[in-house]
């Protein structure tokens, strides 16, 4: 963290003459603040990456967000259990320990305040004054039905043949139409958003036939321009891109994971009237649905651009606007922009089980953050370098990573289940993506809820019943306040002990237990444990 020297011995001086901020009271001051931790309180916030890792004061944290989302997304938001909340329009920087929160206020004001006495008190509050909800949702479909994605299968070679042919695939080994992504290497060249006519002979024809099958389309697509494109030439003249220097000769360089590029100026109207055009081109013209807005980063822009007032979060603020155009939508970096009706993807996951276990902590997160509408990331795992050697994959890994997504409020498959597993392990596979389909009606209805209320879909236990020892589970969740999950995320494991809070929960097994218990179960490999309240 940038001056930590100068920012601890503030803090320490601060820390001395520092009281709790009083009930119900908001303070908003530029200058270096310090804030005591109460006895037993935890937070939460921040960063998804960071929901794996909480309660944040359970270990020290160091954080500065200007430029780091965690390649995910972030937000300028912490929550206590003690209903207390930190709030900023600008990027923190926040250190935190077992005893204290040091926040540098000097890039703006920071809010800080008691909202009452819980999490559920923090979050409703600050939703409602600093990120109201839109009372919007995207698009129905990516709720009711399992989403595909191209990825695994096919990744850089996106081509019309084998995307209908995974598409065939799902339908032909009883698995519900969806969602269908096409993912990077479908276009021309980064920029220019023209389907490359070496792989596609007929795009617009491959969609309606997708269509016809039950699936909408989305295309992935990103913030940069290829240097050796006339659009590039065309962007520079117009000085729509991000330049290097203040007499704007240079279009900057910006290194990301497939190159050096250029960066469309989104915080220009005219860069984003641009964008928005290529955009609106493809639906017109081929019949495309929505899009996969990827990268976006402000870890891509930081450091590149000192000689302008440039702020690597705002331009990853202002290209998640774009998704507001399209319901059908998707992100995976994301500054802001919570309740809004954007679906946000955790980052890219590797096929392993501590990448397995993350799922459900970091969902959570992203809920805690105010971005109710998540998908984790594709089930067995989204890193395209795991898949390489297609015959060490995991069976299992992918199963349980299927119903650990099932009853979440997205799920998302990219390797074809039906290739790579043995018949019974499909058939499980089939059965957590039939169940989320069966469910989908009641997902759906509580996505609704949401966008009007602001409240998050994944929920910790702590939210719903706050104050019971509840804070530190990280294997169970709730979908909304009724539906009570606890998936296994061990490998070899066929048992598992579940907690159960007040009321009576009836389980997918028919049994009904009285909470609040905690029980062993048996969970053999097909079984996903959940549960529906019942009553009040």
């Amino acid at each position: 963290m940038q001056n930590t020297a100068l920012f601890r011995s503030i803090a320490f001086l601060l820390l001395a003459a520092a009281v709790g901020p009083a009930a119900a009271q908001i303070t908003a001051e530029p200058a270096m603040r310090v804030i005591p931790i109460l006895e037993n309180e935890k937070w939460w916030g921040g960063a998804v990456l960071d929901g794996r890792n909480s309660p944040l004061n359970d270990a020290p944290l160091a954080y500065d967000q200007l430029g780091d989302c965690k390649a995910n997304q972030a937000a300028p938001l912490y929550l206590s259990s003690k209903g207390r909340y930190i709030w900023s329009e600008q990027p923190l920087r926040i250190e935190m320990t077992r005893e204290r929160i040091m926040l540098d206020s000097t890039r703006g004001r920071i809010f800080t305040g008691h909202a009452g006495t819980t999490l559920k008190d923090a979050f409703r509050y600050a939703s409602r004054e600093f990120f109201p909800p839109s009372g919007k949702i995207p698009e129905p479909l990516l709720f009711t039905s399992p989403q595909y994605n191209t990825w695994i299968e096919l990744q850089y070679d996106q081509n019309e043949q084998d995307i209908l042919k995974y598409a065939e695939g799902i339908i032909a080994n009883g698995f519900p139409a969806g969602v269908l992504m096409i993912d990077d290497n479908w276009q021309e060249r980064y920029g220019t958003w023209r389907f490359d006519c070496k792989k596609f002979s007929d795009p617009k024809d491959m969609i309606a036939r997708l269509h016809a099958m039950g699936f909408k389309v989305m295309l992935w697509v990103v913030p940069f321009v290829s240097s050796d494109s006339p659009v590039y030439r065309e962007l520079a003249e117009k000085r729509l891109l991000i330049f290097a220097d203040p007499e704007k000769r240079r279009p900057a360089s910006v290194s990301w994971w497939n190159g050096v590029s250029a960066l469309v100026d989104l915080s220009n109207p005219q860069g984003l009237q641009w964008f928005q055009g290529q955009l609106r081109g493809l639906v017109q013209e081929y019949g495309v649905d929505g899009f996969k807005f990827d990268a976006g980063d402000p870890e891509s822009y930081l450091g590149t651009y000192s000689w302008r007032d440039f702020d690597p979060n705002q331009q990853c603020e202002a290209y998640a606007r774009l998704g507001l155009d399209f319901p059908l939508n998707e992100l995976r970096a994301c500054w802001k922009m919570a309740g809004q009706p954007l679906a946000q993807r955790l980052r890219d996951k590797s096929h392993t089980w501590e990448d397995v276990r993350v799922l459900i902590p970091d969902m959570i997160g992203l809920g805690l953050i105010g971005h109710q509408f998540g998908c984790p990331d594709m089930i067995g795992g989204g890193e395209w370098t795991s898949f390489q050697d297609t015959s060490v994959l995991d069976e299992e890994l992918i199963v349980r990573s299927a119903q650990v997504s099932a009853l979440m409020p997205m799920m998302q498959f990219s390797v074809a289940p039906w290739r790579v597993l043995s018949q019974a392990n499909l058939a499980i596979c089939r059965n957590m993506a039939l169940l989320h389909y069966r469910m989908g009606t009641e997902i759906l209805a509580l996505a609704r809820e949401v966008a009007l209320s602001g409240e998050p879909m994944v929920r910790n236990l702590e939210y719903e019943f706050p104050g019971q020892g509840y804070a530190g589970i990280k294997d169970q969740f709730l979908l909304g306040g009724r539906i009570l999950v606890a998936p296994v995320v061990h490998k070899g494991q066929r048992s598992r002990t579940v907690v159960f809070p007040r009321g009576k929960w009836r389980g997918d097994d028919g049994t009904l237990v009285a909470g609040p218990a905690t029980l062993k179960i048996a969970v053999p490999l097909e079984r996903l444990p959940w549960y529906h309240r019942v009553g009040q």
